[in-house]
């Protein structure tokens, strides 16, 4: 049995399944970020040509935000579902059923012949995504040292930043190649890739001794000793912050695109290339908030660290929504918010430990996916208002107070 040197101070002190552990992990989260987003930067055209009308039809928006939002629940049902398998079935080998699915049905979108199609071809692809995150975050809770937890949260999720800037670089490459303005379907054959990595992690990830030494002893306990007593209080708060944050957050990266697009410094011939610049611009941002959340959470806990970083969250969303400003400073605004977006790494290792070692991914994952139910239900219902986007923006950034408030509440990982 592989002894987990706790007191590693340094990589080379870590040990071979801690390092394919990570990997593993890193480029499952990788993938995850590649698969998300490359629907997201052909959304608008794809779902126009699959109602066969123009992409300023109000339809397309309509359309588009039932895609997305079945692309949220999907993530939520696929954190629920995978996290169960995962305290069952052993980390490894649900870490590649969840990589095959996203893989599978993203590349499969490429199929699609009406919007329903794609909505659903989306949420299945999204079952593997959201699963993904809980056995990650599992696995890496299960294997590294305790005290590299904040600085584990932040390479994670840096694995997601990177794998959005690769959707970027991806599409703008076939670009050369393809008209993704009339053919956009050629995008989704990129997202099979993540299918053949899973080879490599089905023979080289072993499952973690922590899971195989309570696997070993005892039952997996059903979902629902998650609200049992001892640690259903921490279930509704983690359940509680998870909702209310992430819906601002998915409104803002839903929405945003939209924004921009629409921005009177954007003319008609410019928009394609300002919104893969916009998202750019907030990814990137992101990554270096990836790192300060992580040290803010090893210097004030995750509670404060969550609390100061939902509070910037707030302010800047409102201030960049409440106003009308230049296409500089909007860009300026874009990556602020990016840089506070660091804050959902913080999840990754705070999550987890709160839980017992067989309700592991069962509770982070259903803690953190049943965010994507309401985050789902918010960007349907901003898609449907016909209040003018800017606004639905300034409104969803007024979540972030109560969850920068309750995350005060949240027990600290031992």
């Amino acid at each position: 049995m592989t002894t987990i040197p706790a007191e590693a101070t340094k990589l080379s002190e870590l040990t071979d399944q801690q390092k394919k552990s990570g990997l593993a992990a890193w480029l499952g989260w990788f993938f995850d970020g590649l698969d998300l987003h490359l629907y997201t930067l052909v959304a608008t055209v794809f779902v126009a040509q699959l109602l066969g009308t123009e992409t300023a039809d109000p339809s397309v928006r309509k359309y588009g935000a039932f895609i997305m939002g079945a692309f949220l629940l999907g993530w939520a049902l696929g954190g629920a579902v995978f996290g169960y398998i995962g305290d069952r079935l052993g980390r490894s080998r649900t870490l590649v059923l969840t990589v095959l699915t996203y893989a599978l049905f993203t590349g499969l979108a490429f199929f699609a012949q009406n919007w329903w199609q794609l909505m659903i071809f989306r949420f299945l692809a999204a079952l593997g995504i959201g699963g993904e995150w809980a056995i990650g975050a599992s696995l890496l809770s299960e294997t590294w040292p305790k005290k590299w937890r904040p600085w584990i949260a932040a390479v994670l999720q840096c694995a997601v930043n990177f794998g959005i800037l690769a959707a970027i670089l991806s599409v703008a490459l076939m670009g050369y190649f393809v008209d993704l303005e009339q053919q956009p379907k050629w995008v989704f054959l990129i997202g099979v890739l993540p299918a053949f990595v899973t080879l490599w992690i089905r023979h080289a990830v072993p499952e973690t001794d922590e899971w195989k030494s309570e696997a070993g002893r005892r039952q997996v306990p059903p979902l629902s000793d998650l609200f049992a007593p001892g640690i259903r209080r921490s279930t509704w708060l983690a359940v509680a912050i998870c909702a209310i944050s992430l819906t601002g957050h998915w409104v803002f990266m839903y929405w945003q695109q939209a924004f921009i697009k629409t921005h009177p410094g954007v003319s008609a011939v410019d928009q394609g290339g300002v919104i893969k610049w916009a998202l750019f611009t907030v990814i990137a941002c992101s990554v270096v908030g990836n790192f300060a959340s992580g040290w803010a959470a090893h210097r004030f806990g995750y509670g404060r660290a969550l609390c100061g970083f939902f509070s910037a969250y707030f302010l800047l969303m409102a201030v960049a929504f409440f106003f009308s400003w230049s296409l500089p400073v909007t860009f300026a605004f874009y990556g602020a918010i990016g840089f506070c977006q660091g804050v959902f790494g913080l999840f990754t290792m705070c999550l987890p430990p709160l839980f017992p070692t067989l309700q592991r991914t069962t509770g982070a994952g259903f803690c953190y996916n049943i965010g994507r139910v309401f985050s789902a239900i918010g960007v349907v219902f901003f898609g449907l208002v016909s209040m003018e986007i800017g606004q639905c923006l300034l409104y969803a950034s007024f979540l972030f107070i109560p969850a920068a408030i309750l995350a005060l509440w949240l027990p600290q990982p031992e």
